[in-house]
């Protein structure tokens, strides 16, 4: 880990105060809402100070807003990162900052494990820009470090990944990188900046979608990169050409989530746990996946690098797709969705959710089998989750 100078106000209160200005409009306490597209100038002289230095003040809201600076530089302290850049969508931010980094005849290099749209945006789309892009299994680190060409730009991937929360070594990944002198991107939306520091390891840029855990409401769509100003610089340019900017009352909705958001990822990883446990001794599960439990592959990995292992959980059932619908259909309280990170635990269905257009065959190749679930664990009493759940499983087994 880098010898980057730690920051010695808590996680609670940098969640609550970083990045805040005092002396707020109207004497406000909470960050007011910039709710305008254009900013105006007083004079020929404050044009001319705006030209001279950008940084002091807005002209137009695609380009910066109040609201905007004040959740990036939250966001920022709390990922101990540099700076830092929200998107409309966590989609937004990795589409953006990808387009940022590459030329046509670069190459890039991603884990099998990454999301399903990233590995579609990298395989599809970037081909059409003249962009190689090479996939390897997650974890396995010769082939990762046998895919860099001359060409290639960054190695990417998400850890823990979704859904079988495999954790990469990132003091590994450091190394190949920096051996070969390629960027590392890190999607640490899983982990979260409570449970995992990629940039503490020496990792260049951090993804995240903030509209999991980070505004932690299920409320909002909302992304951010983050990491030092050289790296940000362009893509912050981009951001203002490819317009997703992101609104100030969805700002506003992220910085009242953040500051609670150190209480949720601890209320979410000590049920999580539980949750896991409680599902690896069930007769009805045939397996569980939860970085924090001594049966995963990557356990002693996420227990040197993560401080929690976050609130999903992902388990196979016994029986087959019939078993698996008569368990979501018997489900009461958990709500059936494809989002984490929220209030509300979710629970979802790879096979007829997200892969639903991939055929049988296909999906098993990809390890979503017909019995496989995701569970979000939210803010309920872990109690409460794990009673629904052992109603669901008697019902289904019936």
């Amino acid at each position: 880990m880098s010898e980057e100078k730690k920051n010695t106000v808590g996680m609670s209160t940098r969640s609550i105060h970083a990045g805040e200005l005092h002396g707020k409009y109207a004497d406000s306490l909470t960050t007011p809402i910039f709710q305008t597209s254009t900013f105006t100038f007083k004079d020929s002289n404050d044009i001319r100070e705006y030209t001279r230095d950008k940084k002091k003040r807005f002209e137009y809201g695609r380009y910066g807003n109040p609201t905007e600076l004040i959740a990036q530089n939250r966001l920022a302290d709390l990922e101990g990162a540099q700076d830092c850049v929200v998107f409309s969508s966590g989609m937004m931010a990795i589409t953006t900052t990808i387009l940022s980094l590459v030329h046509t005849g670069d190459h890039i290099v991603i884990t099998d494990d990454s999301y399903k749209k990233t590995l579609e945006f990298c395989q599809s789309y970037l081909k059409r820009f003249g962009i190689e892009c090479t996939i390897v299994p997650f974890g396995e680190y010769n082939a990762l470090e046998g895919a860099i060409k001359e060409n290639t730009r960054f190695i990417f991937s998400e850890s823990p990944t979704n859904p079988y929360l495999n954790v990469f070594d990132l003091e590994l990944l450091k190394k190949i990188a920096d051996k070969h002198n390629v960027l590392t991107l890190i999607d640490s939306t899983i982990a979260t900046p409570i449970n995992q520091r990629p940039l503490e390891f020496g990792i260049d840029l951090v993804t995240h979608s903030a509209t999991k855990y980070l505004s932690g409401h299920n409320d909002i769509l909302a992304g951010a990169v983050l990491g030092r100003e050289e790296l940000i610089a362009p893509i912050r340019d981009l951001h203002k050409s490819m317009g997703g900017l992101i609104d100030p009352h969805c700002c506003y909705l992220l910085l009242r989530g953040l500051k609670t958001f150190p209480l949720r990822v601890k209320k979410q990883n000590d049920s999580a746990l539980e949750i896991a446990r409680f599902l690896e001794a069930h007769p009805d599960v045939e397996r569980v996946y939860y970085p924090f439990l001594e049966s995963h592959q990557h356990y002693s990995i996420a227990r040197d690098q993560m401080t929690g292992g976050g609130c999903v959980v992902t388990f196979e059932m016994k029986g087959d797709l019939e078993t698996a619908n008569r368990f979501l259909d018997s489900l009461e309280m958990i709500f059936i969705g494809p989002s984490f990170g929220g209030a509300e635990s979710l629970i979802t269905h790879p096979a007829t959710v997200s892969y639903y257009d991939y055929t049988r065959e296909h999906r098993y190749e990809l390890g979503i089998i017909d019995t496989l679930f995701r569970l979000a664990v939210g803010l309920e009493e872990t109690d409460d989750i794990i009673s629904d759940l052992k109603k669901a499983f008697d019902r289904a087994r019936r």
